[in-house]
């Protein structure tokens, strides 16, 4: 996974709420098990409407999703979260998210930054013009304009996804660890 310290960069106005992980991946797109290609899949209904975001030139490659309240509802389909990281998007900004969604994202190394609705018009205002930075260090999500807008993130999320680790690459970490305690196992209970 790739630190993810600060995102800047066009962000997709999206705004709509109760998208849920089919409307981010539909089901046929399933039949996979690595994410490469998904991007091509995501948002694909939406997509299939005249003047969306997704199919817009300046958007392509957007780093940042803004979207609406309760953002990946439904059924808790890992591919939610890797078909948004095919398509470059590194943080998504919503009122709140589906916990499932949320956790998905993290172990992807996707950023979900929750902001209320008042800061979500107004970053959805700017996203038409101008780049948004993500910090994660700050925990601020900020415009050209001098908006400057706080969030709370979990303290483990943050760490992980700032030095680019997953609960695999935790749990790596610790392989000496593991090994030592391990042989002392197996020397004092060779039943086991």
């Amino acid at each position: 996974m790739d630190k993810l310290t600060s995102i800047e960069g066009k962000a997709y106005p999206f705004g709509r709420k109760n998208v849920d992980t089919d409307v981010i991946i539909p089901a046929h797109w399933l039949k996979t098990i690595t994410s490469a290609g998904l991007g091509r899949g995501a948002f694909e209904t939406v997509r299939a409407e005249p003047g969306n975001v997704f199919e817009d030139p300046d958007y392509q490659g957007a780093p940042i999703l803004i979207a609406g309240d309760n953002f990946g509802c439904g059924s808790s389909r890992e591919h939610a979260a890797w078909a948004l990281g095919d398509m470059g998007v590194k943080a998504v900004i919503a009122p709140s998210f589906s916990d499932i969604f949320s956790g998905n994202a993290f172990k992807n190394g996707i950023a979900t930054v929750i902001l209320p609705q008042e800061a979500i018009d107004r970053l959805m205002e700017v996203a038409k013009t101008d780049e948004i930075t993500v910090d994660l260090e700050t925990q601020t999500v900020t415009t050209p304009y001098q908006d400057r807008f706080v969030f709370q993130m979990d303290p483990f999320r943050r760490d992980c996804l700032m030095q680019g680790q997953d609960e695999i690459g935790l749990t790596l970490a610790m392989a000496g660890d593991i090994g030592r305690y391990e042989a002392v196992m197996a020397a004092d209970r060779p039943w086991l």
